[in-house]
């Protein structure tokens, strides 16, 4: 892997159904080596990884070791103003989504997320945004993985209960 590929990568932060596509699937350590000197999670997504371990989601276990071992880091709604934003969009949207919006409006991360209203939300406030296929596409732009390593994560998602919005990651999307 080439230096500039780390560098050259903003700070993201995943919401719950990004990370729990990416744990599931077997992929994380893609986002690792993607992301690892600028990852985040809210406390709030942290707390909703738990809650899917406890339930017999195996696999989420990787996501608590990624904050274990500190290449995910989890952070919290800390500014007055980011926890004013948390509290407006809370109403509409799930903590884990509305934690992390206000903390990426407020610190210029990206936002990963696939929900379509959080999205929506996120754009309102001028948040910057990818999703699992963003991420997927963005791995073989700087040839993390192949074309065909891509669309077999893609499927393993798929086959956990991601719904896609494409069938399979293409040569047209990556430019």
């Amino acid at each position: 892997m080439k230096s500039w590929r780390m560098s050259s990568m903003p700070e993201i932060i995943f919401d719950t159904c990004v990370l729990s596509n990416f744990a599931l699937s077997g992929a994380l350590p893609l986002l690792k080596s993607l992301y690892s000197n600028s990852a985040f999670v809210s406390d709030m997504v942290a707390l909703e990884n738990l809650r899917g371990i406890r339930k017999g989601h195996a696999p989420l276990v990787a996501v608590k070791e990624a904050l274990a071992v500190g290449w995910l880091r989890e952070v919290s709604c800390y500014a007055p103003e980011e926890k004013r934003l948390f509290e407006t969009l809370s109403v509409s949207l799930g903590i884990g989504e509305a934690s992390c919006i206000a903390i990426a409006r407020h610190r210029d991360y990206v936002f990963a997320c696939d929900d379509r209203a959080a999205r929506k939300e996120a754009a309102l406030c001028g948040v910057r945004l990818t999703g699992t296929v963003g991420i997927l596409i963005k791995a073989v732009r700087v040839e993390e993985v192949d074309l065909r390593t891509a669309n077999s994560i893609l499927k393993k998602m798929v086959g956990h209960g991601f719904y896609a919005p494409v069938e399979r990651v293409t040569r047209e999307m990556v430019g």
